[in-house]
């Protein structure tokens, strides 16, 4: 049994003894109620001590229960959220299911290598190691997965990812809680957006009016209770009444306010205990103690501060409420006060609101790059160098089957472009993929799919799958040309991984040849590290010219039992054998 189907067992054993918590304390709740209801209904018929004491007694104990089952409520989400993660990852690891967003949304198809290496979609790179639950995190991980970082702050991620991948415990309870935030891109904008709108302060006049009238409401009640005088009825009216005005010049102040902030106050609670979890935890890597003091702000930890701007969406939300508004503020001017504390909290915190939910998703991306090496134990961190040297030792595509994936070893040094042959179906273009997939990895502090590797992270500039763009009335060939030249300009700033699969399909054989051959030369000449895959034997002879520099390498299938064999094992030299008219005269084609 592995430790998913383990916590899952474990898990489920909690919920159920959750649930039974659960089921009583409602019962107590309600019996509560009916006990108060009962002494009240006796208080009124007798006016007995014992009878108040009852009212009050019940009442505080439905009060405690209510705190106690919100509590119970908040663990049993935590609890179903930690057993449909155990589930998710028993069912991904042993049947391959994918049961994670796929970042499709992300997907850009002009990006160097991002459509060609399959990052987003389904069975992505991203759905496969994807463990991000909020919009935020979603957001981080799909950045970082298509950019490279200093050799510095790989390293920095390449500890941090360590550490987190040894917390499992820790991991999926951070997990759990994004979970149950169920924020999405509208509410996260929605948030961002208030805190930069400008505001401009309220006038001076309404810190005196906010406390005044307030004060002078309460004190006309006082009086009308202790003299029953209705004259002081009748200026509590006019008091109600003014303080309703007062409040009506600000509403549209107000609505501007928390504009598209729909249970915006149940969202930010739920980023106050992200934040909380990480706080609280003890880290040992750099990146994460930096991480986690910039949570530190003014003292007070951020998950506090975010937690009193969820009590003061939670308290505007009163404004939608004709009755509850009306009392509120025709009494104590309620909203206007919220309002000042609203702007109050915005002026002091707004610089850093932003930085708060990215270190929330931050270490959403990092906890997928743990579960990612912890899920793979047989998985490298690469070690880094500056000497454009790339070497990985039985490399494999981190997303095949690890029972039935081929390594290779692939060495970049002391020739540093590879050209590729093999006939259709021999894992010329997954080993392409394999190579991209790896580099991208080594480049954000992952471990990769070898059994050694040793890298200079580079720019990944990739031509392997393009479609026509109908929207531009682009034809697949000027599309690849497109690319191609993207591509040129981008050595021209600095030296890049690059990967190329049989460019040039949209024109004639000599003109396919010719152009492939001087593609292969400027690329070279622009120190270009990487591989060309093509079926062009006279392309391969170019090593002749650069023997330093190109090197061949193949991969060749067997005829065993009158049937094609593929063993996807990278060799030496060009490829020999010959497939398509075997396969043919087979299956009757020719």
């Amino acid at each position: 049994m592995n430790i998913y189907q383990s916590n899952k067992e474990q898990f489920s054993k909690d919920l159920l003894s959750i649930n039974k918590k659960y089921t009583t304390i409602s019962f107590l709740r309600l019996l509560s109620i009916v006990i108060f209801i009962g002494a009240l209904y006796f208080h009124l018929q007798k006016t007995e001590t014992v009878y108040i004491a009852l009212e009050v007694l019940s009442f505080a104990t439905f009060i405690l229960l209510m705190r106690y089952h919100a509590k119970l409520s908040t663990k049993r989400k935590l609890t179903e959220a930690l057993i449909e993660i155990n589930e998710n990852e028993d069912q991904y690891l042993e049947h391959g299911s994918l049961h994670f967003a796929n970042g499709a949304v992300f997907n850009d198809f002009q990006h160097p290598y991002a459509y060609d290496l399959d990052i987003f979609g389904d069975h992505s790179l991203f759905q496969n190691i994807n463990r991000t639950a909020t919009y935020v995190g979603k957001k981080t991980l799909a950045n970082r997965l298509l950019s490279v970082l200093p050799n510095d702050e790989i390293l920095e991620n390449q500890e941090a990812v360590a550490e987190l991948s040894a917390k499992i415990g820790w991991r999926q309870e951070f997990f759990a809680y994004a979970k149950v935030t169920k924020d999405n891109k509208l509410s996260y904008d929605a948030l961002l957006a208030w805190s930069k709108f400008p505001s401009t302060s309220l006038p001076k006049w309404t810190d005196i009016v906010s406390y005044i009238m307030p004060v002078l409401f309460v004190a006309t009640l006082v009086a009308y209770i202790f003299t029953s005088n209705t004259i002081f009825l009748t200026y509590l009216t006019y008091i109600f009444i003014i303080n309703l005005a007062i409040l009506g010049t600000f509403l549209k102040r107000i609505q501007i306010e928390i504009a598209n902030a729909e249970d915006i106050d149940k969202v930010i609670s739920q980023y106050a205990s992200l934040l909380e979890q990480i706080e609280k935890e003890d880290f040992k890597s750099k990146k994460l103690l930096n991480l986690q003091a910039s949570l530190k702000y003014k003292e007070v930890n951020a998950s506090v501060h975010l937690n009193k701007l969820s009590g003061l969406f939670s308290n505007m939300d009163t404004i939608g409420n004709l009755v509850a508004a009306s009392l509120f503020n025709g009494s104590f001017l309620f909203n206007l006060h919220v309002l000042k504390r609203l702007l109050a909290w915005k002026e002091e915190h707004a610089s850093v609101l932003e930085l708060w939910l990215e270190v929330i998703g931050e270490f959403e991306m990092l906890n997928s790059l743990g579960n990612l090496a912890y899920n793979n134990p047989a998985f490298v961190f690469p070690n880094l160098n500056n000497e454009s040297k790339i070497d990985f030792k039985n490399l494999s595509h981190p997303l095949l089957n690890s029972r039935s994936r081929v390594g290779n070893d692939a060495s970049f040094h002391p020739q540093s472009f590879m050209i590729l042959t093999g006939s259709n179906m021999s894992g010329k273009s997954t080993f392409l993929r394999s190579l991209g997939i790896n580099m991208v990895l080594s480049g954000i502090g992952s471990v990769v799919c070898a059994s050694e590797a040793n890298v200079q992270p580079l720019p990944i500039l990739v031509s392997m799958r393009l479609s026509d763009s109908l929207s531009d009335s682009e034809s697949y060939f000027f599309a690849e040309i497109k690319r191609l030249k993207l591509i040129m300009d981008a050595l021209e700033d600095k030296p890049a991984f690059v990967l190329l699969d049989e460019i040039l399909r949209g024109t004639n054989s000599d003109d396919k040849r010719n152009g492939t051959i001087e593609v292969v030369k400027k690329v070279i000449a622009k120190n270009a590290i990487g591989a060309i895959a093509t079926h062009d034997i006279e392309v391969c002879l170019t090593t002749h010219e650069y023997p330093n520099i190109l090197t061949n390498k193949c991969f060749e299938v067997e005829i065993v039992n009158n049937d094609l064999h593929f063993d996807y094992k990278l060799r030496d030299g060009i490829c020999k054998n010959k497939s398509a008219t075997f396969l043919m005269k087979k299956i009757g084609v020719i």
